[in-house]
């Protein structure tokens, strides 16, 4: 069996060390998230772990600093269905953190049935993409205070699915939760390729990553016979640490080694769909995202 898994998980480490450096995470109480929190904080750098549920962020952070010798490590409250939320989280990250070199935009939610945000968006497509588009260009002006940095956004290989629904963005008139989930994910993509051009001179680099098939409680609200094909190609789920590998990637890799825009899997580049390189959809939807969340980003 470990053979097999050999063919399909590249075999990556990296001893790079982050002293000095500030990231956040969103979601970092759990799954993968938790695992990137932890190996960053094993690298020495300064990690603040965002979730929803300050209980449950504030236990995982006293098991990451039991389990990492040193680790330097806090929970803050940050809710991505709530614009109100992520505007009192940056501003406390304003108040408390002189720097920020690593955004890490990893929290989500999947195939749930339909529901709405705090803001009346779609709850994947406000979580997954609006929430994370909004945190980032609240926190933009730190990232380039603290250049070069990083902004790193997990997607999934469902982008390859998904479709921008421009006419029914928040998925009143035909919401399917699959379709919805990779709609997200393709807008991850999107949003990361924009980003790119937009930052670059800034200092300021962004990468989405798709971290494989993994063993998350993401997965809950899955059907059946999805869960039927999980469980027979069970040799194919990752660990949420070695989940975590490719976005420790694009953390630690240097900055002439890597592709700023680009789409990573399996600690490597690769190629996106066809619908994630497309420049004007991007564009597009940058623009919608903009005119949704009631902000003006040049």
């Amino acid at each position: 069996m470990q053979a097999i898994r050999s063919l399909f998980f590249k075999n990556w480490s990296s001893d790079v060390r982050l002293d000095g450096k500030t990231a956040i995470v969103t979601g970092g109480n759990a799954g993968i998230g938790k695992e990137t929190v932890k190996d960053l904080a094993s690298r020495g750098a300064r990690v603040v772990l965002a979730c929803r549920d300050m209980a449950k962020g504030e236990q995982a952070a006293r098991d990451i600093m039991r389990e990492v010798r040193g680790a330097k490590v806090v929970a803050r409250l940050l809710d991505l269905a709530d614009t109100k939320s992520i505007c009192q989280f940056a501003e406390n990250i304003y108040n408390t953190e002189k720097s920020l070199h690593f955004l890490i935009n990893n929290a989500g939610v999947a195939f749930c049935p339909y529901s709405t945000t705090a803001d009346g968006y779609e709850t994947q497509f406000g979580v997954n993409h609006l929430g994370h588009f909004f945190l980032t260009y609240l926190l933009l002006d730190l990232l380039k205070h603290s250049a070069p940095s990083r902004v790193i956004n997990l997607s999934s290989t469902a982008h390859n699915i998904g479709k921008i629904q421009f006419d029914d963005l928040n998925g009143e008139n035909n919401y399917h939760p699959i379709k919805a989930y990779a709609q997200s994910k393709l807008a991850n993509v999107l949003f990361t390729r924009e980003l790119a051009k937009r930052t670059e001179a800034l200092g300021v680099s962004t990468y989405s990553v798709d971290p494989g098939m993994v063993d998350t409680g993401i997965t809950r609200h899955l059907m059946r016979p999805l869960v039927s094909f999980v469980k027979t190609f069970g040799f194919l789920i990752r660990t949420p640490a070695e989940g975590a590998y490719t976005t420790i990637y694009c953390v630690v890799t240097p900055e002439d080694q890597m592709h700023n825009g680009g789409y990573y899997s399996n600690c490597a580049a690769a190629q996106s769909s066809i619908a994630g390189q497309d420049d004007g959809t991007a564009l597009k939807l940058w623009a919608a995202s903009c005119h949704m969340l009631g902000i003006r980003w040049r």
